[in-house]
This record gives structure tokens, C-alpha cells and sequence, in this order.
């Protein structure tokens, strides 16, 4: 495993996993099936580094033509890796969507891989929204 922002970007290519620094750690039998798939794994803590840092490195990385798919992979119900799967809209946004690879959220849960469709990671940030929480409460 190697940082993400540590790690030139003409290096990567391939499947390419990003995932939490922890994630090794906390699950360590479905991340060893998952790493295993991957061309290259990097590492990337939210509770360390800023969103927009990933962003930013991860479009480069995406420029080079050399990725041919991005994983994006978290512990589940962490606050911080939470934000790692919000990186794909991001990346939608900025760069041409027809030009980029295929980009999957993935959750590890209980040595079990579940992937996250982008309807459920659009519905998370509504959750995030604590004033739509807050309606919600009010209105039961």
C-alpha cells in the first residue's frame, strides 16, 4: 500500500483501489480478497488530509489515460471515510464523464464487500444535511 498523495501520478495505472489507511486493519480478510483484484492500491486518511486533496490527485492520476478502474473502499459508519465516497461526484463534475473509467464505491463490512450504488451515496448526503434530519424528526 502506498499513500495517495504520496505517489506519482504516472505511476498508477491499472485497477486502482483507494482506501482508508485503517481499512487494512479493521477488515482484514475482505480487504486482502479485495487488494488482491488491484493493479494498485493507495491510501488515503480523512481524518488526516482534506477531500479536495484527493480530488485534485486523483483527476491527475485520471488524466494519465492508464487507469482502467477505480474503486473507492471504507470502513462503515466512519464520518471521515464516508467522505471518500463523495470523491466520484466530485471527480463527474470536474472532469469529462465519458472520458473517465468505471468508479465503484465499495463498503467493508463484517469481512464482506458491499457495493455502493451512487443513488445511496447521493441519499447519504441528504442524511448529512442535518437540517433535513431535523424536518423530518418534526414532522413524526
Amino acid at each position: 500500500m502506498n499513500s495517495l498523495l504520496e505517489t506519482n501520478l504516472y505511476d498508477v495505472r491499472g485497477k486502482v483501489l483507494i482506501c482508508g489507511t485503517c481499512l487494512s486493519k479493521m477488515q482484514p480478510k475482505a480487504y486482502e480478497k479485495l487488494a488482491t483484484k488491484m493493479d494498485t492500491v493507495l491510501t488515503f486518511c480523512l481524518e488526516k488530509e482534506h477531500m479536495n486533496m484527493a480530488i485534485t490527485k486523483i483527476c491527475g492520476i485520471l488524466s494519465t489515460g492508464k487507469v482502467t478502474s477505480l474503486t473507492f473502499a471504507s470502513v462503515n459508519r466512519s464520518p471521515h471515510c464516508t467522505q471518500l465516497h463523495y470523491i466520484k461526484h466530485e471527480i463527474m463534475r470536474v472532469m469529462n464523464p465519458k472520458e473517465l473509467p468505471n468508479i465503484e464505491n465499495v463498503i467493508l463490512k463484517d469481512d464482506k464487500e458491499y457495493v455502493i450504488d451512487d443513488g445511496t451515496i447521493e441519499l447519504s448526503k441528504d442524511f448529512v444535511q442535518l437540517s433535513t434530519i431535523e424536518k423530518k424528526k418534526n414532522r413524526s
